[in-house]
């Protein structure tokens, strides 16, 4: 009970963080969550063997903490010289996570990403004693429904937080509330505040691309020898398949496809705006390699959030009404193709159920929990203990939810499900911000630029990346607890609602 008592201080803080205007008092928020966490962290697992570990050698524990301060020390005097370098070191940090045992069981944490995020709070924490902080209010204020997107932000964030008074497996919550929501929470709070202008998006984009081919080279390597770098579930699964797998620096091919998939949709934008000569090309061949790259992943949800990605650039570049007529012929299709080819082909949705890893009965147990607890649910973190225990067995060979919605009806029950659709219409309603300005696809002219805002195709692939993220988050969930949904959010909003009058200049 005190650690739940705990975690609900650090998502206050947290949502103090998202809430607040730039001031000493959101620099103390945003530190007191940093320090919350690992706080929570090592009481929750203060008996598992990497603690105790710990505990039995004071040394290793000294060493460690000398040259993490001195990381973050380092860090923090980076990003008071050169602000800039805190976006980029972000998105080199978000693909990387350190494998380690927690509970029993193997959990691979965004260490460098944490390291990042300490630094820019110290970093903040300086700025706001010299009084070196952003104007009160931005530029262009939120107004609609995209006023709401900071405020349910933080209240999904304590949401979670509340909901582990009750959870069924109040340990798995905590870890997700600690390793995830809260600091994602505090690094969005960071991004909001930067100061975007054309030469650091060319800086944020040289970033992506370069991190993606790094990633590709790495995946081709893996392909080509048939060896993964680690994850044995993947590598005992290669060796039953006709196919073979890679997952280049990520544990799961399907987080490995996910970024590939963002990275093509974030290329693919700027190649839509970008004028022909050398940096098309440049642009189209990476979007090529890239390609290739997804291929060696058979993540079909990877495919699928791209076709996304894409769909909506196409849509805000050259029309929407075209679009959504060429989506809804589609659907159409595919719908008649079900219905008049079901009674020849057969089908047989057992196997279906197999080759989707039982992605069907997690569906429907996910269904059956909410019917069981529909007001509050099972509590946050708690989809898998539900599941064994009311639906499949102890003994299910699949327990994760893997479907977003899904993962919130069963342990958040309706609140936490109507927060999540509403926390998803106020993202769209700030991150489209002012877009009939600057869109051909939604009327303007051709080269619109709306001065009060980001350039179109920085836009344009905040939007798009978001989407995609969106749908791979139904067929493989990830939506908070992965930092990329963070970042775009983090980004978009600050293009769409400028810090300063400079920003995107």
């Amino acid at each position: 009970m005190i650690e739940s008592v705990v975690a609900l201080l650090a998502a206050v803080a947290a949502a103090i963080a998202i809430l607040d205007a730039p001031s000493m008092r959101r620099s103390l928020a945003m530190a007191a969550a940093a320090i919350l966490v690992p706080v929570l962290i090592a009481a929750d697992q203060w008996h598992s063997g990497p603690i105790t570990e710990l505990r039995n050698n004071p040394g290793l524990i000294a060493l460690a903490t000398v040259c993490g301060l001195a990381v973050i020390c380092g860090l923090a005097w980076l990003f008071d010289r050169r602000p800039v370098l805190l976006p980029v070191l972000v998105l080199v940090a978000v693909p990387f996570r350190v494998p380690l045992a927690l509970g029993g069981e193997d959990a691979n944490l965004l260490v460098p990403l944490y390291l990042v995020m300490a630094g820019g709070v110290l970093a903040s924490l300086l700025q706001a004693r010299r009084g070196d902080t952003l104007p009160a209010r931005p530029t262009v204020a939120p107004d609609g429904v995209a006023r709401w997107l900071k405020p349910l932000l933080a209240a999904s964030v304590v949401l979670y937080a509340i909901g582990l008074f009750y959870s069924d497996d109040r340990s798995t919550g905590l870890q997700n509330l600690c390793f995830f929501l809260v600091p994602f929470a505090v690094v969005f709070s960071l991004l909001t505040e930067v100061e975007w202008t054309k030469r650091r998006l060319r800086i944020l984009l040289a970033v992506i691309v370069g991190l993606a081919l790094v990633c590709a080279l790495v995946g081709f390597v893996e392909f080509a020898n048939r060896d993964l770098l680690w994850n044995q579930v993947v590598i005992r699964s290669n060796d039953f398949h006709v196919y073979f797998r890679v997952n280049s620096l990520f544990w799961d091919p399907n987080v490995y496809g996910r970024y590939l998939a963002l990275a093509i949709t974030v290329v693919a934008a700027a190649l839509l705006w970008a004028r022909p000569g050398k940096d098309a090309i440049t642009l189209a061949l990476t979007s090529a390699v890239l390609w290739l790259a997804l291929m060696t992943t058979y993540s079909q949800s990877s495919f699928i959030a791209l076709i996304a990605g894409l769909g909506v650039l196409i849509a805000l570049r050259w029309s929407l009404k075209w679009t959504v007529v060429g989506v809804g012929g589609l659907v159409v299709g595919v719908i008649l193709f079900g219905t008049f080819a079901g009674g020849l082909v057969k089908l047989d949705l057992g196997a279906i159920n197999k080759q989707t890893s039982g992605r069907a009965n997690l569906v429907e147990g996910g269904f059956d929990l909410f019917e069981a607890r529909p007001i509050q649910g099972y509590g946050p973190g708690s989809f898998s203990v539900a599941f064994k225990r009311e639906v499949a067995g102890p003994n299910a060979p699949v327990t994760e939810s893997h479907t977003e919605p899904i993962t919130v009806a069963a342990e958040q029950g309706l609140v936490g499900l109507a927060v999540y659709v509403a926390l998803i219409v106020a993202m769209f309603a700030a991150l489209m911000a002012g877009m009939r300005r600057v869109m051909p696809g939604l009327g303007a002219p051709a080269r619109s630029y709306d001065p009060d805002r980001g350039p179109p195709a920085a836009r344009a692939a905040m939007l798009a990346a978001f989407v995609a993220v969106l749908v791979h988050t139904l067929t493989y969930a990830g939506f908070l607890d992965d930092p990329i949904t963070w970042v775009l959010i983090a980004i978009g909003y600050s293009l769409a609602f400028p810090c300063r009058d400079t920003s995107a200049a």
